[in-house]
């Protein structure tokens, strides 16, 4: 059986290349995976398209690869905390999809479920329309989204084990498991990593038949991205 853990984010992110389609997992900053996107930074690779309901923020996330410039297109839903993201945008200097939230995560599942393309009534009379074709069913318009697939997946679980079988944690289970699926290469990072077996099978969200590569990372910031208190 080939051993799918690696030592570290470094060695699991080595062969990322200019110019590579990436699904980053994640909703918010909450469930993003922290440590590859830190080997990523180091590596400067240059040219990334990067799908991502998220753009992070201006100093963490998929917002430090904004910065030094090494993302060419993002293909997101929900861009408004990032104000570098806002300004590359705006000055022609970032190429960008936005894709209405739930249009989006059915792509990536329709990637990961081998289906091509799907209709959706989300966008039809907007200039996310542009382009696309309509049809209609029960007198209703629905536009015709194709899926989306990745070169590399890089999710962050909970909990992993040996084999690749992932556990995620409230919201990280967002869009973290329907990328696992969508990628060429999955590499998932794991705030534990156990021996294969450990894991009770009803516990588990992602099989590791859809993970190649898994690590323990580190120094998890665990970051909120609106932190709101009651006043005293």
């Amino acid at each position: 059986m080939i051993s799918k853990v690696v030592k570290n984010a470094e060695e699991a992110v080595a062969d990322i290349h200019d110019g590579s389609v990436l699904m980053l997992g994640g909703f918010g900053l909450c469930g993003i995976p922290e440590n590859c996107i830190s080997a990523l930074l180091s590596s400067g690779v240059k040219n990334l398209t990067c799908i991502s309901n998220n753009a992070g923020v201006d100093d963490f996330g998929i917002g430090l690869l904004l910065k030094t410039r090494q993302v060419k297109k993002m293909i997101s839903s929900y861009v408004g905390e990032n104000a570098e993201f806002e300004r590359q945008l705006l000055s022609g200097e970032l190429e960008v999809d936005l894709v209405p939230q739930g249009t989006l995560a059915e792509r990536i599942r329709a990637g990961g479920a081998g289906i091509p393309a799907f209709f959706t009534p989300a966008g039809y009379g907007t200039e996310v329309a542009e382009g696309k074709e309509v049809r209609e069913f029960d007198g209703k318009k629905y536009l015709l989204e194709a899926w989306l697939k990745a070169d590399f997946s890089l999710v962050k679980a909970w909990k992993g084990d040996t084999a690749g079988n992932l556990v995620f944690k409230g919201t990280a289970r967002n869009f973290n498991p329907m990328m696992a699926t969508a990628g060429r290469i999955t590499i998932a990072e794991v705030e534990e990593l156990v021996p294969a077996g450990t894991l009770n099978p009803n516990d588990i969200h992602t099989p590791g038949v859809f993970v190649q590569r898994i690590f323990q990372g580190v120094n998890y910031e665990k970051r909120i991205e609106q932190r709101t208190i009651r006043q005293a």
